[in-house]
């Protein structure tokens, strides 16, 4: 074996170890505090996630301030993890995403990857779709690229040695009151994050020919 295959190898491997670890994570110790460098790194990384028609809903909301953690608290039905963790990561999807299209096909033209006239008619294209999309639809959408992102995020922040639980119990309708959350932000989930004192319960996983079809559901 090469040197490069076993280079490929170990990545191969670093990798699944990520996926293998990665663990909900409910206590946290407060001690531990990520900058802000870091935190930008770790969410930069996640960024690299895809969406539709690149149009990059996502939108974070880092709370890392003691007590704003105490004010989401109750919010989140007292889950412990809320304070103790370094920081808790809400994950909103923007339903205007698709305002910043010019700046996204404009960056594409600079990086050399499509034409002026192409990235055009990509604009007026997607504006015209997701401007005109019924709200419900618009909202299906970045559900679906705000899980896409809070997985990735998830594993990068495992590869940096940080630990996260997604949370999904939390009242979404104060949470959006207390944080001033606009109409144009849906709140996804919630994400804490920071260094374990506890491993995360392990978990089962149904067999594998419970959930895969080929071809046809039978």
């Amino acid at each position: 074996m090469t040197n490069s295959q076993n280079i490929h190898t170990l990545e191969q491997q670093l990798f699944l170890d990520v996926i293998k670890e990665r663990r909900s994570v409910r206590t946290y110790d407060p001690a531990v505090h990520i900058s802000r460098e870091e935190m930008t790194e770790i969410l930069k990384l996640a960024t690299l996630a895809p969406s539709s028609s690149n149009l990059q809903p996502w939108r974070f909301l880092v709370i890392d301030k003691p007590e704003l953690k105490q004010k989401l608290l109750p919010i989140a039905y007292n889950q412990q993890q809320v304070v103790e963790a370094s920081a808790v990561i809400a994950v909103l999807g923007d339903v205007e995403s698709y305002k910043k299209a010019e700046k996204i096909y404009g960056q594409a033209v600079e990086a050399g990857f499509m034409p002026a006239d192409t990235a055009k008619s990509f604009i007026d294209r997607t504006v015209g779709m997701y401007s005109s999309l019924p709200a419900e639809k618009a909202r299906q959408i970045v559900y679906t690229d705000g899980g896409l992102i809070s997985m990735q995020l998830m594993l990068v922040a495992r590869s940096k040695g940080y630990d996260t639980v997604p949370m999904g119990g939390y009242d979404q309708a104060k949470f959006i009151e207390a944080f001033g959350i606009s109409e144009q932000y849906v709140p996804v989930m919630l994400i804490a994050i920071g260094k374990a004192t506890k491993p995360g319960h392990p978990t089962t996983r149904l067999p594998i020919e419970d959930v895969v079809f080929f071809n046809e559901m039978s």
